[in-house]
């Protein structure tokens, strides 16, 4: 199973950005959809989490600015992101929990797209 993200770039405070993340490979299905991010000396954090069923969650610091969504028909989510901020500036990673053909679940990571922020 292969994670790809793309959509990051350079972008002034106010603005907005849209990520994408494609799945491919040996998919039965894909339960939840993260996006996670780590900026230069920090942990890595979660941002903001989707279910199959659709269900989300955001990290407080993103609340209210970024919408997390998925496609199960092509295996795929985005992360739009609004009125982003300097403090946004990070590397930002999907994660899937997947399931595939042979049933076993695992997680798999994107290599990340980095989003910088700055006047």
């Amino acid at each position: 199973v292969q994670m790809a993200e793309s959509g990051g770039g350079l972008v002034q405070p106010g603005g907005s950005l849209r990520l994408s993340c494609a799945a491919s490979g040996s998919i039965f299905e894909i339960n939840d959809m993260d996006w996670y991010r780590q900026a230069p000396g920090k942990q890595r954090e979660l941002v903001a989490g989707i279910t199959r069923s659709g269900s989300a969650n955001y990290a407080d610091s993103v609340k209210g600015r970024f919408t997390i969504s998925r496609d199960n028909a092509k295996n795929t989510m985005t992360l739009q992101m609004d009125s982003l901020k300097l403090e946004d500036t990070a590397r930002y990673y999907c994660k899937a929990r997947v399931r595939d053909l042979f049933i076993r679940l695992n997680d798999y990571w994107g290599q990340g797209t980095q989003v910088t922020v700055s006047s």
